[in-house]
C-alpha cells in the first residue's frame, strides 16, 4: 500500500468522524443520557456522586462524566464538548493499534489494521453516539499495548502505563477492562507455555496502581450507597455500591444478580458485527480461522515471536460477552481493534501474497455486491426519505456512486481493489450520512426540536414542564436544564408551559380555557428506526405530534 493512500485513508476518516462529532445531535438514549449527566455534574460541582436528573445513579462508573464535565466546564454546554474526551480516545485507540501492530508484524500490517479500525462503521458511529465504549476501547487497547511492549522490553514505563490505561478502563466501564488484557495475554501465555509469565511479582505492583486510581470512585459509592442503603435503583433496593460496581453490574449478568436480561442468544453479537464492523467483517471472520488454523498446525504451539494475543483476546472476549443474560450490539467494541488487528494480518495474507489469487476474486466479486446495495441505499436515502435534500446533496450522491462503478469496473489501483472499493465505499456513505441523513433525522428527536425552540423564544426554563409525554435526555442538555416532570393534572397551574402530547391539548382547553400553543412538532425514537418512518408516505403514523402550549384560565 502506498504511504500516500494510508495518510489521505486515514485523514479521510479522521474527517468524517469529526464531521459527525461537530454536526450530528446527541441520539436518545444513552449517549443524550450521559451528555446531561456530564452537564448536570459540571453545574453542581459534585464529582464524586453520579445523579441523574437529581436522581441517584447506579450503572456506568465516573470517568466519562468527569472528563466530559471538565470539558463543558470549560468549552461550554456544546454536544461537540462532551463528545471531546471520548474522541481523543479513539485517537488513542487508533495509535494503540498501530502500536500493538507493530511490535509483533510489519509497517504494512500495521498501516492495515489502523485503518481498518477507522473505517469500520462501528468507529465512524462511536465518534458521535459517544457511550462508555468509546472511552473504553481507547484504554483497553493502550494497556495491551503497553503490555505487550513491558513483556518485550521489561522497561517499567511501559507497567506502569499499562495498569494506568486498566485502571481507566475500569473507571470507564468496570471489570471489563482487567478482564480483556488479562485472558487475551493468558490465552496468548499458554499457547507459548511461557509459564513463568502467569506468576511475576509485579502483578502485585500493577494492582496496587489499578487501587489508587479506583479510590475515589470507590469513596464516592460508599458514600452514595453503602452509608445509605436500601435506595431503589432499577426497581431494586442497593445495600452497597461497592458491589454492584465490582460484582454485580459485570459477574451478575452470569450469576442472574443483574436484572437485565435481553438479547442473551450467544450468536447476537456476532450478528450486528455483520454492520458494525463493514465494511471489513467478512475478511475479518476468513483472517480468523486462518488465525486459528495456523495454530492448529503448530499442534496449538505458539513460537516466541508469534502472537494470539489479538485472535484469543477477540474470541475469548466474544464468548464471554455472548453468554451474558444481557447484551448490547456495542458490548463487542471494547475489542474491535483486536478485531482490526486479525483482519489485517488477514488482508495481509491475502492480498500481499500470491497464495490466495483465486480467494481474491471470489472476495472482490461478493463484496462488490455488497457495495453496489450501500451505494444504491445511499441513493435511495437521498432521493427518498425527506423531501427537499439540497440539490448538491444529490448530485454529490450520484457522483460518489458513479465514481464507485468506474472504480469497479475500470480504474487500476495500486492497492488492491478490494481495499480501495472497501475504503472509498465506507467513507463515501458515511460522509454523506453525516453531513445528510443525521442531522436531519435528528430534527424528528424531541429533545432537539424542543429545546431549539425554548432556547430561540427564551422562554422561562424554571416554568416549563413535562406532562404526558416521552422523556428525552436530549432535552435537558439542550437546554441546559434540568426541566421537571408533572405527574398529577391537579398540580397544573395557569402561567405553566407544557411539553405534551397534543392528544393531551383537549383535556388541557377544558381546564384552562385561555390556554395558547406555542409550537407544534413531531417526534420519534431515531434510535429504533423503522421503514414506515423511512417512508415520507407513512411517516405520519409513525410520529407523535407534540406540542407546547401555555396554559391559562
Amino acid at each position: 500500500m502506498p504511504r500516500n493512500t494510508f495518510i489521505f485513508s486515514l485523514l479521510a476518516a479522521c474527517i468524517v468522524c469529526v464531521i459527525g462529532m461537530l454536526g450530528i445531535p446527541l441520539i436518545d438514549i444513552d449517549a443524550a443520557q450521559y451528555a446531561s449527566m456530564s452537564r448536570e455534574m459540571a453545574g453542581s460541582g459534585n464529582y464524586l456522586q453520579l445523579y441523574d436528573l437529581g436522581k441517584d445513579y447506579l450503572d456506568k462508573p465516573p470517568l466519562l462524566f468527569w472528563l466530559s464535565s471538565i470539558s463543558i466546564q470549560i468549552f461550554g454546554v456544546h454536544d461537540w464538548a462532551y463528545r471531546l474526551p471520548s474522541i481523543l480516545c479513539l485517537g488513542l485507540a487508533l495509535w494503540s493499534t498501530y502500536k500493538f501492530t507493530f511490535l509483533y508484524y510489519n509497517t504494512l500490517t500495521a498501516q492495515i489494521a489502523v485503518l481498518v479500525l477507522a473505517t469500520s462503521q462501528a468507529f465512524i458511529l462511536m465518534a458521535h453516539d459517544v457511550r462508555c465504549d468509546t472511552m473504553l476501547m481507547g484504554f483497553v487497547m493502550f494497556s495491551i499495548w503497553q503490555l505487550a511492549a513491558w513483556y518485550q522490553t521489561n522497561l517499567w514505563k511501559h507497567f506502569v502505563l499499562a495498569f494506568v490505561g486498566i485502571g481507566l478502563g475500569m473507571l470507564t466501564k468496570g471489570p471489563i477492562a482487567l478482564v480483556v488484557p488479562g485472558v487475551s495475554f493468558a490465552i496468548h501465555f499458554l499457547l507459548q507455555r511461557n509459564w513463568k509469565q502467569f506468576f511475576r511479582w509485579e502483578y502485585i505492583l500493577g494492582v496496587i496502581i489499578v487501587g489508587l486510581l479506583l479510590i475515589p470512585m470507590s469513596i464516592g459509592l460508599y458514600n452514595q450507597f453503602d452509608l445509605d442503603p436500601g435506595k431503589i435503583i432499577h426497581g431494586v433496593p442497593i445495600q452497597s455500591g461497592l458491589r454492584f460496581y465490582y460484582w454485580t453490574q459485570s459477574f451478575g449478568r452470569y450469576t442472574g444478580e443483574n436484572v437485565f436480561n435481553e438479547m442473551n442468544h450467544f450468536t447476537f453479537l456476532l450478528e450486528n458485527m455483520l454492520w458494525s464492523f463493514l465494511p471489513w467483517i467478512f475478511i475479518f471472520l476468513i483472517a480468523l480461522l486462518l488465525s486459528v488454523f495456523d495454530l492448529i498446525k503448530t499442534n496449538g504451539k505458539l513460537h516466541t515471536n508469534q502472537e494470539f494475543i489479538a485472535a484469543g483476546g477477540f474470541i475469548a472476549t466474544y464468548c464471554m460477552l455472548a453468554r451474558s443474560q444481557a447484551q448490547l450490539p456495542h458490548y463487542i467494541f471494547v475489542v474491535l481493534p483486536l478485531a482490526a488487528v486479525v483482519t489485517a494480518k488477514g488482508l495481509h495474507q491475502i492480498y500481499f501474497s500470491q497464495s490466495f489469487y483465486k480467494l481474491q476474486k471470489i472476495l472482490l466479486i461478493f463484496h462488490a455486491f455488497i457495495f453496489s446495495v450501500l451505494w444504491a441505499a445511499i441513493i435511495g436515502i437521498v432521493f427518498l426519505v425527506f423531501t427537499g435534500t439540497p440539490l448538491y446533496v444529490k448530485l454529490f450522491a450520484i457522483i460518489g456512486a458513479g465514481y464507485y462503478f468506474f472504480l469497479l469496473l475500470f480504474k487500476q489501483t495500486k492497492t488492491p481493489k478490494f481495499i480501495s472499493l472497501a475504503l472509498y465505499t465506507i467513507l463515501g456513505v458515511n460522509f454523506i450520512l453525516n453531513t445528510s441523513f443525521y442531522p436531519r433525522l435528528l430534527q424528528y428527536e424531541l429533545g432537539v426540536s424542543a429545546a431549539s425552540f425554548i432556547n430561540q423564544n427564551k422562554l422561562s426554563k424554571k416554568d416549563v414542564f413535562l406532562y404526558e409525554i416521552d422523556e428525552s435526555r436530549a432535552l435537558h442538555f439542550y437546554g441546559n436544564h434540568s426541566f421537571e416532570r408533572i405527574f398529577d393534572s391537579t398540580l397544573l397551574k395557569p402561567q405553566q408551559i407544557l411539553i405534551t402530547k397534543a392528544s393531551s391539548y383537549p383535556a388541557l382547553q377544558q381546564k384552562f380555557p385561555a390556554s395558547r400553543i406555542l409550537h407544534q412538532n413531531a417526534y420519534f425514537g431515531v434510535s429504533m428506526l423503522t421503514l414506515p418512518f423511512l417512508n415520507p408516505a407513512t411517516r405520519d403514523k409513525e410520529v407523535t405530534p407534540y406540542i407546547i402550549v401555555a396554559l391559562a384560565k
